[in-house]
């Protein structure tokens, strides 16, 4: 007797989805605020949820890139303003 109905999806796939669109939410907040922690944060998502094969991988490839942006940006900004920091 079967308790439970069959899974539809793999196990994880959800997970990988959520991954995919966090890394892009982080990354496009990262351009504006605290983009040290959120575009490492975004990255690393990101590549999780490529890895693990998300059907989101157009977000994923996006929070991707956010995230890098989000390292260049501060990259710009600290050999303009000699600091780690920046502000509007």
């Amino acid at each position: 007797m079967q308790l439970t109905a069959p899974a539809s999806r793999r196990t994880g796939v959800r997970d990988t989805d959520g991954m995919a669109v966090a890394s892009f939410v982080l990354g496009l907040l990262g351009l504006l605020v605290l983009n040290v922690f959120l575009g490492p944060i975004a990255i690393v998502l990101a590549t999780v949820a490529l890895l693990r094969g998300t059907a989101r991988r157009g977000r994923a490839w996006l929070g991707l890139a956010l995230g890098i942006a989000d390292l260049v940006v501060l990259v710009a900004f600290m050999q303009a303003d000699s600091t780690i920091s920046w502000s509007f």
